[in-house]
């Protein structure tokens, strides 16, 4: 057997036994993902809100639909649609954490040069990239989310912080559900639990996709109602503004 049919007979074997030795305690395993997964959610909510304050002198037009308008099936689908390509990319995350840190070690027997080097030492260059990437893309994405929070507050007339609490039903279930690959990623390589990594990403899958599928109804039926109740606002959106002496009415629906 060569050493790559190898290292995947080994992954499977791992795999299957990880499942089996979770069943006896799941709900430690998966409150330790869920946990990290909701720490991620939070600081990136945060961040976001602390944009928001911070950014002024921009404001953008809202046409109300979901999350602040009930909408139809057409836009369940699009959100989760939306929703399910970040959560295969972080899945994606955690099987290459597998490969590089459980399979490649193994295939690096008969290897010479550059090439053991990175069959070794897979592992480290990949915590160390998906680190980069994750806090790069959270920091982006708490940039423009956060701009745009501002801009819909300062059009809306309403506090960033309390068009936030409109949108945690959906947004808090949605964000943990799309973290937890990743924080399942995370807690295993810093135990050097990498041959647990591919059964982590069956397990969070299972648990994420309901939740990614529920959160989009909440999106576009439930959020809606309390973005009207907490605001007050609902289509069509009438502005009366003077500027430079002439007065302009501004009406969204």
């Amino acid at each position: 057997m060569d050493a790559s049919a190898y290292a995947f007979v080994h992954g499977v074997r791992h795999t299957r036994a990880t499942l089996r030795s979770w069943q006896r305690a799941p709900g430690r395993i998966v409150g330790r993902w869920v946990a990290g997964a909701a720490a991620a959610a939070a600081a990136l909510l945060m961040a976001v809100w602390g944009v928001s304050l911070l950014d002024h002198g921009y404001e953008q037009l809202l046409r109300l639909e979901p999350p602040f308008a009930v909408g139809g099936i057409s836009d369940v689908l699009r959100v989760v649609r939306s929703n399910m390509l970040v959560l295969a990319l972080h899945a994606m995350a955690c099987v290459a954490g597998f490969i590089a840190g459980s399979s490649l070690p193994l295939q690096a027997e008969g290897k010479r040069g550059v090439s053991r080097w990175l069959h070794e030492h897979g592992g480290r260059i990949a915590i160390g990239f998906v680190v980069c990437a994750t806090a790069f893309s959270l920091s982006a994405q708490a940039y423009v989310i956060g701009h745009s929070l501002a801009g819909v507050s300062h059009f809306l007339g309403v506090a960033p912080g309390l068009l936030l609490v409109s949108v945690l039903p959906h947004a808090l279930p949605e964000l943990i559900a799309l973290f937890l690959p990743l924080a399942a990623w995370i807690i295993a390589s810093r135990r050097g639990e990498w041959e647990q990594l591919l059964a982590a990403t069956v397990v969070t899958l299972a648990i994420a996709v309901p939740v990614v599928v529920l959160a989009g109804f909440v999106e576009v039926y439930v959020s809606p109602r309390l973005f009207t109740a907490v605001t007050n606002i609902h289509a069509p959106i009438v502005r009366h503004t003077t500027f430079e002496g002439e007065s302009w009415t501004v009406t969204v629906r």
